[in-house]
């Protein structure tokens, strides 16, 4: 969840003050870091996952599912027993948003070897088994991405009203701040959200429109103007932050050799994550309604919109410097290696200033450009104890506005004076209800990479395509149904290789022959005389490299669901998870999942989580490990 800075956080009035001093000293930050560590070229490949889980309750009796609200204790508990124990425990526990979710990541990352790949999924079983232990009868770790009836009332345990007044964080009709973490830094950013927009944050999501829904389907809130201003016919309406920082996601961070390679990476990947988003799909569900989206990613966004009505071009400039065409929490604005330079199609709103001082501290253009668009944005919390800092020895203000800029890809320096290196962080997949699928996602992203260095593979279209591809990828059935722009040859110009572009690459002009629209059957499997695919080149890679049979075998079974998920063999959880509720005996063809149909289908996912139930739609057949028991989950009466 980025920096967890302690101590006692400022308004956003007191923060607002202090902006121009925290992107001053943040510059000064980065400046630092990158001149100590520019040159480094000799760091080893690293890298690891993080993993968030829900805490659910069962209410067998009454058939009711709801999120339990210890996650602080939990939390504590685990790093009690683990890492402040044991510095080389094998999983590290970190807070999250929702006061009913934890984070879970490997205790030491992960190596360059091959066989890592087969450590994977039993760490994850660690850590689902670990946290399993502390919870009480009848409460399960649940790794689903959004909680159905999050908003609904009585959705936690224990039971709080939501308190939609001014002295509250978020001001909600539906979500409680007791539901929030009770670290500072996730009230102190919701507050600080509302207050900076001048306005609660507004989320529409289309509303599934099924045989008997309501048409128009139109929501009222007599006690809240606002509310019912905001709220748009045939959509769900949502008005707080938890409602998109309280989802679930899986994401992996990556140390590169150089800075070079981080960037080159960096941008590879960024294309490539509207793929695995749709490929990873699993939230069809919001606020007790069908939506008719499959991902959560628009709904994040919406949820950290801090802009104000000027930056959003909804009044003219006065206030406020810029217009911004984006939410903080988006996709990228800009490629950062050379060769993708001629890819910046869209117009990058930047500080000018902060642009200017780093050119002439001797940044490149691509990567001046960068940063000095991240600190458009102000910082969004800010500790007292934390204005004054060390700027050569310290990072806070750079991580404070780094770490708020949320976006499908994100490029890490590394801190102040420690030994790790550059890295990227890949952000848009979603959680999935197995740790097998889980490890699986995660390995096909890993191995990826490998294979983009090692073939020198060029991914690149213009980032106005990438864009588009975002919005396809978050449609209800988009593995299915959409079509992405991709790049027709993506082993192209095979000359010299500077800097992980090669020379045949590094021309001003973008051709519009380079990509075309693909399937996502396409992409992945590969299409004679069209394509390649993704997969027969991971498959062709690994023939050549020494890997023991166990870790083959895994990983042949990981790359197995990714092609079977592709060309629709298996549905993903989103599919499932609608199947499962048009097929529910208490469903009415309404689009609203009620109370027995959110318990019965969390029920089943967390009995298909720790292989007590068999989903071959979901999974296949014969790809599981051996199974293990790890949850207190209690019994159905």
């Amino acid at each position: 969840m980025g920096l967890l800075s302690q101590g006692s956080p400022l308004s956003w009035e007191e923060t607002k003050r202090h902006a121009d001093h925290v992107r001053r000293h943040g510059i000064l930050q980065f400046l630092h870091i990158y001149h100590a560590v520019k040159e480094r070229h000799k760091d080893v490949l690293k890298w690891g996952d993080e993993v968030e889980y829900m805490l659910v309750s069962f209410d067998h009796q009454n058939k009711k599912a709801r999120v339990v609200l210890n996650g602080e204790e939990i939390l504590e508990a685990l790093q009690e027993k683990g890492e402040r124990k044991n510095p080389n425990h094998p999983t590290l526990w970190r807070p999250e948003y929702g006061s009913y979710m934890i984070e879970g990541t490997p205790g030491q990352p992960y190596g360059g070897t091959m066989s890592e790949f087969n450590t994977v999924e039993d760490n994850m079983r660690k850590r689902r088994q670990e946290a399993s232990s502390l919870l009480k009868e009848n409460e399960a770790l649940c790794t689903i991405t959004s909680f159905p009836r999050l908003g609904c009332p009585g959705f936690t345990v224990p039971d709080y009203q939501p308190t939609p007044v001014e002295g509250g964080a978020s001001k909600s009709l539906f979500f409680p701040d007791e539901a929030i973490n009770k670290h500072p830094r996730f009230s102190t950013l919701t507050r600080n959200i509302r207050h900076r927009r001048g306005e609660k944050v507004v989320i529409n999501v289309p509303i599934f429109k099924d045989k008997n829904t309501p048409f128009p389907f139109i929501e009222t809130f007599p006690q809240d103007d606002e509310a019912t201003q905001a709220a748009q016919p045939n959509h769900i309406y949502m008005d707080a932050m938890g409602f998109g920082m309280g989802n679930c996601c899986l994401q992996v961070t990556f140390q590169a050799c150089s800075i070079s390679e981080a960037r080159y990476l960096y941008d590879q990947l960024a294309t490539i994550c509207p793929i695995v988003m749709a490929l990873s799909a699993s939230s069809p569900f919001y606020r007790g309604y069908v939506s008719d989206i499959d991902c959560r990613w628009g709904v994040i966004s919406a949820s950290v919109d801090d802009r104000t009505r000027e930056e959003r071009g909804l009044e003219p400039l006065k206030n406020n410097s810029y217009r911004i065409s984006k939410s903080r929490y988006d996709s990228i604005d800009s490629y950062l290696s050379k060769c993708g330079e001629k890819y910046n199609d869209i117009d990058l709103t930047k500080d000018k200033e902060i642009y200017e001082r780093l050119l002439k501290e001797g940044i490149d253009h691509l990567l001046a450009q960068h940063i000095a668009h991240l600190f458009i944005r102000d910082p969004l919390t800010l500790f007292e104890e934390k204005i004054h800092l060390d700027d050569a020895n310290e990072s806070d203000h750079f991580e404070n506005i780094q770490s708020t800029n949320w976006q499908t890809m994100r490029f890490k320096p590394p801190p102040p004076n420690s030994d790790i290196g550059w890295r990227v962080e890949f952000r848009p997949m979603e959680v999935q209800l197995t740790d097998f699928e889980n490890s699986a996602y995660v390995v096909f992203v890993v191995l990826l990479t490998r294979v983009i260095l090692s073939y020198k593979l060029d991914f690149l279209i213009p980032l106005s395509k990438v864009d588009e591809n975002m919005k396809v990828a978050q449609k209800r059935d988009a593995v299915l149904h959409g079509l992405f722009y991709f790049r027709k040859d993506i082993c192209k110009g095979g000359t010299a290789v500077v800097d992980g572009c090669s020379t045949a690459q590094n021309g001003t002009e973008t051709d519009t022959e380079e990509f075309t629209l693909m399937s996502i059957d396409t992409i992945i499997n590969g299409k004679e005389g069209a394509f390649p695919g993704l997969i027969p080149i991971l498959n062709s890679y690994l023939e050549n490299m020494e890997v023991d049979v166990d870790t083959r075998c895994s990983i042949l079974n990981y790359l197995k669901l990714i092609k079977k998920r592709a060309s629709g063999e298996l549905m993903t959880a989103a599919r499932w998870m609608r199947e499962f509720v048009s097929k529910h005996p208490d469903y009415k063809q309404d689009s609203v999942i009620t109370d027995e149909i959110n318990y019965s289908l969390l029920w089943e996912c967390n009995k298909i989580a720790n292989e007590l139930s068999e989903c071959p739609e979901l999974l296949g057949s014969g790809f599981k490990k051996a199974k293990y028991s790890g949850n207190k989950t209690g019994s159905s009466s």
